[in-house]
């Protein structure tokens, strides 16, 4: 009986030793931890970290764009556009999700419901009442989708940048991995293969002059990771809210008529290019950007292509 007992005990100790070496050390996100440049709001589930920047009032056009960023990288990933659409006039609203960045990291099912009602909240927040357009990167754009569809009196127009929601489950993000218990200890034990740097940013570099370098990139995406909560809103995300298969909610949002542009690198490996294809048949009147070169990460590798469609597209909305 005591070697089963000693056996047993190795077994938990080998186990929990990876898992304790990596949690340890995790800090609780305060206030004071935030960019001076941004604030916090609370909301309902916690304190959500938010942005604004506006244009020169000579230029204001009394237009707001709200930006909503992917699975796992914040909302640092929209610095290469903010100048070029502030300068045509647009106040621009920024944001972390729940779990991400500098928002807290509530104990809750990361489903829909909270990515569309923490939008909502936000917007209510900052007194915006008027139509806006959307911009939602990878799972971005089934929120902003979902949202439109909750809420279309409030949706101007959507721009998709390489929209999740057209593709088979991804190895990994799936299955046996997600399991209570294990995939607790998987995801922050493996955590470096799962949702790190070099999976998430296919390029290293970029011609681009309002590209984000690897330094900064890298500088921006690990600080999040230094606070509780990061790797249970990735997992609770992938639990609850369905990645892969937004078809039907685009297909709505084709049937509303919401004015809708895609943005999508053809070298895309997160979220393939092949579905732009079903995107196009879903959202009949959606304009389709394709950038020959671009992977997953055309918002802060080519954003002067992302910048530009978006300004052609948008003018055309009256």
């Amino acid at each position: 009986m005591n070697y089963l007992f000693l056996i047993l005990a190795l077994i938990f100790i080998l186990f929990y030793l990876p898992y304790f070496l990596k949690t340890y050390h995790l800090l609780t996100l305060k206030n004071s931890d935030i960019p001076s440049e941004g604030s916090w709001v609370k909301l309902t589930e916690g304190n959500i970290y938010y942005r604004w920047f506006t244009p020169d009032d000579s230029k204001d056009n009394g237009e707001i764009i709200v930006m909503v960023h992917g699975f796992s990288t914040p909302s640092f990933v929209w610095g290469g556009l903010l100048e070029n659409l502030t300068s045509q006039g647009y106040k621009v609203l920024v944001y972390d999700h729940y779990g991400r960045g500098y928002s807290e990291r509530p104990k809750t099912s990361y489903n829909k419901d909270l990515y569309v009602d923490s939008l909502k909240e936000l917007m209510d927040s900052q007194d915006i009442a008027q139509p806006v357009h959307l911009v939602g990167y990878s799972m971005g754009g089934p929120i902003v989708g979902h949202f439109a569809v909750s809420y279309p009196d409030l949706s101007k127009s959507l721009t998709l940048i390489a929209p999740a929601g057209f593709m088979i489950e991804a190895s990994g993000l799936t299955g046996w991995t997600t399991k209570p218990l294990f995939g607790d200890w998987f995801w922050h034990v493996f955590n470096h293969r799962i949702y790190g740097v070099g999976r998430m940013s296919e390029t290293v570099g970029s011609d681009d002059p309002l590209s984000i370098n690897e330094e900064e990139f890298l500088a921006n995406f690990n600080n999040q990771l230094l606070y509780k909560g990061f790797t249970e809103s990735l997992l609770s995300t992938v639990r609850n809210f369905n990645l892969f298969n937004a078809e039907e909610m685009y297909s709505r949002i084709g049937s509303m008529k919401i004015p809708t542009l895609a943005i999508w690198g053809k070298l895309d490996g997160v979220v393939p290019y092949d579905g732009s294809l079903l995107l196009k048949k879903s959202i009949p009147q959606v304009t389709l950007e394709t950038i020959d070169e671009g992977t997953h990460d055309i918002t802060y590798r080519q954003p002067t292509q992302v910048g530009e469609a978006m300004k052609t597209f948008l003018l055309t909305i009256e």
